[in-house]
């Protein structure tokens, strides 16, 4: 049984083994390293990523997509000079993971996809936009493998997202004119302020701070020294309270599953270290907890037993009435193409749409990024997209218990990507800002954190 889990999570694929063989990864990569070599600007090549990367996370709240569409271009483009300028020596070879094998092929459905679409022309433009994303994570997975890069823009982030919820606070205090009807106008939270700080949709703003919530939190435990702990608090409260205060039901969701998983992953770690009562008891005591705080917040806390209340009132909320009949239209669509979709992308979508949708009921996608996964792309890269889930996870696992049995502090950040990307999957179940680009992003730097700590299994070396 341990043998089929190891081949469908590619654990034991020698990858090392098989690049290090393989002519066309010899061919490729080094093809420019006598140029390298003789460049002065190259010898700073990974500082260069960097600093590409700390653009795109630094003002991506504050800029335009196009902007950020740029900037993704850009490091595209410099991981492809870097690949080619790179030594094909075996730690090279290591870099590539089993997640970017399954990022691949998940890429390779996409442009089979848009090949057959029915709106090939929107597809390939948006598919050229999913090639930008994947991009990206490779060039972040090959610079987060170093600790200095991997704490730089872990700070980075938090630090602007530091200053996004600040943003969002002072909205809360001072009010902030809604940008769009976010709330039934026929409920009584009709009225109440729903924070978007510099995002313009509070939806958006939470999928955007879930992980500023979940990296501060870890930060509390992963920093050393009583003012970085400080600090980390704070950025702990103030991301929280900007993120409740976004009245986003699926960002609720999201952060209710990302603090819960956090906080399981912190007892796995600690647990080698726990008198036995609480090996056997910390779990229990904890889902009881949580239980707890969610009763008292129905009994005692108007808006957010309004808001609970609302996630099961059915048609009769808006917002629900709304994405049912979107969700109707959708099915329909995957019946008539269920096996490779209409194409990548929110244009794709678009184009295609219309032809099912309910009166007065259009929409931009799906809402829910499961469902457009398979819209886009049939069920054929659904399957794939949950292998990739499948085998992020894995890795991220056997990673965490490596660097747990070495008490490698490093872990802390594994646990934070981790339970952000679960956070994120959850508000996904409902909603879309997954394909925003400020929300993105940050999804595939968390896919290339996890990606970073990888070491095949008959490796017991430690970062």
């Amino acid at each position: 049984m341990n043998l089929v889990w190891e081949r469908l999570t590619l654990s034991s694929l020698p990858l090392k083994e098989y690049l290090s063989s393989s002519y066309l990864h010899r061919f490729l990569v080094g093809i420019l390293r006598p140029w390298r070599q003789t460049s002065i600007l190259m010898q700073w090549g990974d500082v260069i990523a960097v600093g590409l990367l700390s653009l795109i996370y630094g003002l991506a709240p504050f800029v335009s997509s196009v902007l950020i569409g740029l900037l993704l271009a850009a490091c595209v483009g410099f991981w492809i000079l870097l690949t080619l300028s790179d030594e094909a020596t075996p730690a090279n070879a290591a870099s590539v993971t089993p997640i970017h094998l399954l990022v691949l092929l998940y890429w390779g459905i996409a442009a089979i996809a848009t090949a057959l679409s029915p709106v090939p022309k929107a597809a390939l433009s948006d598919l050229r936009t999913l090639t930008l994303y994947l991009l990206l994570f490779a060039l972040c997975a090959r610079v987060l493998r170093v600790h200095r890069f991997r704490s730089w823009l872990i700070t980075l982030y938090l630090h602007i997202s530091l200053i996004v919820s600040v943003y969002g606070l002072r909205q809360w205090f001072f009010g902030a004119k809604a940008l769009a009807t976010w709330v039934d106008p026929e409920s009584p939270l009709a009225k109440t302020t729903r924070v978007y700080s510099y995002l313009g949709n509070p939806n958006l703003l939470a999928g955007y701070l879930l992980p500023a919530v979940v990296l501060s939190l870890v930060a509390i435990v992963a920093w050393q020294g009583w003012i970085k702990k400080g600090l980390a608090l704070t950025m702990f409260i103030v991301n929280t309270a900007s993120l409740v205060l976004t009245f986003s039901r699926g960002g609720w969701i999201a952060l209710l599953v990302g603090l819960f998983s956090v906080a399981v992953l912190l007892i796995y770690w600690w647990s080698i270290e726990m008198p036995p009562f609480w090996r056997t008891w910390s779990l229990p005591i904890l889902i009881g907890s949580v239980i707890g705080i969610l009763v008292m917040g129905v009994i005692f806390v108007e808006p957010f037993r309004l808001r609970i209340v609302s996630i099961f009132a059915g048609r009769q909320d808006s917002s629900n009435n709304f994405r049912k009949n979107v969700w109707d239209a959708v099915f329909e669509m995957i019946r008539d193409r269920p096996i490779i979709g209409i194409g990548p992308g929110h244009s794709s979508f678009n184009n295609v749409y219309p032809q099912y949708q309910r009166p007065r009921y259009t929409a931009l996608s799906a809402y829910s990024i499961f469902l457009e996964t398979i819209v886009e792309t049939g069920f054929l890269g659904f399957t794939c997209f949950i292998w990739l889930l499948v085998v992020a996870f894995n890795t991220g696992y056997m990673q965490l218990r490596r660097l747990r049995n070495t008490r490698n502090r490093e872990g802390f950040w594994l646990i934070g990507a981790i339970a952000t990307m679960l956070g994120m999957l959850a508000h996904g179940l409902v909603d879309t800002v997954w394909y925003r680009p400020e929300v993105n992003t940050l999804w595939w730097l968390m896919m290339a954190l996890v990606a970073s700590y990888w070491q095949p299994l008959n490796n017991k070396n430690h970062v």
